[in-house]
């Protein structure tokens, strides 16, 4: 398991650094797990070989949100003063979201052709 969380390590290194090296206004992290995709994808790396510390991870994903709470005690004035507009804000733009990707669903439905 270790080799396994040192491959992905890796990986998220690997992509931090391209990022920065190319000046990508794309996160590092968003970089290393398309580096994964495509190296499973292509079977460099295989499933098994991976799954079993992703699954770890998947188990305690609520763990690695305590940073972030605990962060958003630093900004309380914030929340509290701007709290409705930026709810407002978040609602609408997961319901933009959600809106976009029926459509975008729809369309594809709809252009593929039927099978029978």
């Amino acid at each position: 398991m270790l080799l396994q969380l040192a491959g992905l390590l890796g990986l998220n290194l690997l992509g931090r650094w391209i990022a920065q090296s190319l000046h990508l206004p794309l996160p590092g992290s968003v970089i290393g797990m398309l580096l994964l995709f495509c190296l499973l994808m292509t079977r460099v790396i295989r499933l098994e070989w991976v799954e079993p510390t992703a699954a770890l991870f998947n188990r305690h994903l609520a763990f690695f949100f305590v940073p972030i709470a605990v962060g958003l005690l630093a900004y309380g004035s914030v929340i509290r003063s701007d709290g409705a507009l930026m709810l407002l804000a978040g609602v609408l733009s997961v319901t933009a979201g959600i809106a976009v990707t029926g459509a975008v669903v729809t369309w594809l439905q709809r252009a593929q052709p039927e099978e029978r």
